[in-house]
């Protein structure tokens, strides 16, 4: 079923406000009201007019299995590239990609060339969105230190005044705890967040695998737990020291990915530091044992007991090992971790999920794997991934988009200046408000191949595999951001 079927009809193109649009029978969930079932909605002039929800014999045959409705999803973490890196990734390329995920939102991270680490740079970003033409809203984090050299302090006021939502080293973390004090009491006083890369680099050295058991059936020096437990160790007593000189001082870790770690950001939470977190759609549901092979879901690769079962001898391994699109910081790590990372979000000690969006040109990637660059091209996948948590009855749906929508944008939210801005607005199914949507179908599946994916970046593991939950729409900010191109081919 397409929602075209169903009576919408757009018209517009990509950038253009959505003149009417109507959407009978659908199934929607609302994060903000934490209420989801059928339903419908009608965008008018780019303003969500209508939302009605359906009881008794309308609501008869509408289910979470077909078309949904819920606010367009907001990446905490991603990387376009610009400027500096073009060849891997644009803003245009990127925001058409993120439209394709169904996302109307996305943070960039400030590992460009020049590093976002004065408003120039800023502004060359934002010159870049507008030139897009896509409605996508693009945010931006700027660097704690010039160039990222961990030496000293960014311009933080001034990128604060030019509209950052907050300030990161992220591809590094804040080199020294002095100067990570130092930024969190600045950013503090700003009411911005510092959103750390979590990773001790002395212990990651050399590293190219999570430190175990597939590592050394492969020879791929280890990555160790350690060397994120400590780094969360160390950020989590700074902050601590930091809140007795600066009570509004904020810390966000992203991309955690241990079951250690996320247990020590659980027990800070408990003692009421002000701490968050996210966990990204690789380390949810991908296991290191993807690299000797196998390709099935994390989940599936825990055994009764909580241990990892052995890709070696259960005849998990149906692909060439060494996919170099695997390679990826923080690293895939065991089965156990991957459920530490769902018991997180389901308990709310992780608050999103972030894509941690990372393009690279072929010639980056397809090398040998230790050489390869780290990331994932991701935010057009993210969804699909969650889903497949969702399907196997893993993840509430509701949850998951709240971690795709509320969750993200409440990180945001908790920090005064940067409540200011448009992405801290709610992402509900708010009528009155500027239509900010995604209309996916969960019984229709997609292939990931390199021609469906908008992104420059192709480095995806998850190339040749279906995915639930094909996007036909986004709106964003009440403009048309994606609509595919086959949506409605089922119309009479």
């Amino acid at each position: 079923m397409s929602p075209k079927a169903s009576g919408a009809a757009l018209g517009p193109k990509v950038g253009e406000t959505v003149e009417r649009f109507e959407l009978e029978k659908a199934w929607l969930v609302d994060p903000v009201s934490g209420r989801e079932g059928p339903g419908e909605v009608v965008v008018i002039d780019g303003i969500l007019e209508s939302v009605v929800w359906l009881e008794g014999a309308e609501a008869a045959g509408i289910t979470a299995e077909g078309v949904v409705v819920a606010p367009g999803f907001f990446d905490l973490h991603a990387h376009f590239r610009e400027p500096g890196f073009e060849d891997a990734e644009t803003v245009a390329t990127g925001v058409a990609a993120a439209a394709h995920g169904g996302y109307t939102t996305v943070a960039l991270m400030p590992n460009t060339s020049p590093a976002l680490d004065e408003p120039g740079v800023l502004e060359r970003i934002r010159s870049a969105s507008r030139a897009s033409g896509s409605p996508v809203e693009v945010l931006a984090f700027g660097a704690v230190s010039v160039g990222r050299a961990g030496e000293q302090l960014s311009a933080m006021g001034e990128l604060a005044d030019a509209g950052v939502i907050g300030y990161s080293d992220d591809g590094a973390p804040v080199r020294t705890p002095k100067l990570l004090r130092s930024a969190l009491l600045y950013a503090g006083m700003l009411g911005l967040p510092v959103v750390e890369h979590a990773e001790d680099l002395e212990l990651t050295a050399n590293a190219e695998a999570n430190e175990g058991y597939v590592a050394s059936i492969l020879g791929l020096q280890g990555w160790p737990t350690a060397a994120e437990v400590s780094a969360v160790s160390r950020d989590l007593a700074v902050l601590e020291d930091a809140l007795r000189d600066e009570p509004r001082a904020r810390l966000h870790l992203a991309h955690l990915s241990t079951a250690a770690s996320l247990e020590l950001v659980r027990r800070a939470r408990a003692a009421g530091l002000p701490v968050t977190c996210d966990v990204t759609p690789h380390h949810l549901a991908l296991a290191d044992e993807w690299i000797a092979g196998a390709r099935r879901w994390s989940w599936e690769a825990l055994s009764d007991d909580g241990t990892s079962r052995d890709p070696w001898a259960d005849g998990a391994l149906t692909a060439p090992p060494y996919n170099p699109a695997l390679r990826v910081n923080p690293p895939l790590r065991t089965p156990a971790d991957a459920a530490a990372c769902l018991a997180a979000l389901l308990d709310r000690t992780a608050s999103a999920v972030a894509t941690d969006h990372a393009p690279h040109t072929v010639v980056d990637k397809e090398v040998e794997f230790g050489r390869a660059s780290n990331g994932i091209s991701g935010i057009e996948t993210a969804l699909g991934v969650v889903l497949a948590l969702v399907d196997a009855g893993k993840l509430p749906l509701g949850c998951a988009i709240a971690a795709l929508t509320t969750g993200p944008a409440g990180v945001v939210a908790c920090w005064p200046t940067a409540a200011a801005t448009p992405a801290a607005r709610k992402r509900g199914l708010t009528e009155g408000e500027p239509a900010d949507l995604v209309v996916f179908d969960r019984a229709d599946r997609w292939q990931v191949t390199p021609e469906s994916l908008r992104s420059k970046g192709k480095n995806s593991p998850l190339l040749g595999r279906e995915l639930s939950g094909r996007v036909l729409i986004t709106i964003a900010g009440g403009r048309l951001a994606f609509e595919d191109p086959q949506a409605g081919d089922d119309e009479p």
